[in-house]
């Protein structure tokens, strides 16, 4: 299944709400909205900076990644920026496959 990291940027209705569930109620609400779409939650932390808090998960699309990312947007607390995570055998792939590109001036 692909794995996604969603950096979620609360703002100040996320951050009140945040405080009010617990660091791990609002862990646990996201594995739960998480599982309800047929995927898991890898791994969940708070952090410092631009980013309150990254979560790795696994989807079962990119469907899926979207309709979980929209959500604090939809709910007006917040928002969430996708990463699509790539595993070292993919690049593994991505090495074989040769393109005809030109750059640009060239």
């Amino acid at each position: 299944m692909p794995k996604y990291l969603f950096k979620s940027h609360l703002n100040s209705e996320g951050v009140k709400g945040t405080l009010a569930d617990g660091g791990t109620g609002r862990r646990d609400a996201v594995k739960k909205a998480v599982e309800s779409v047929g995927g898991n939650l890898e791994s969940f932390y708070y952090a410092f900076g631009e980013t309150d808090a990254y979560v790795i998960v696994e989807l079962p699309s990119e469907a899926h990644a979207a309709a979980a990312a929209l959500q604090p947007a939809i709910s007006g607390t917040g928002s969430v920026e996708t990463v699509v995570l790539i595993e070292p055998e993919t690049i593994d792939q991505v090495a074989t496959i040769h393109t005809d590109y030109r750059a640009p001036g060239q």
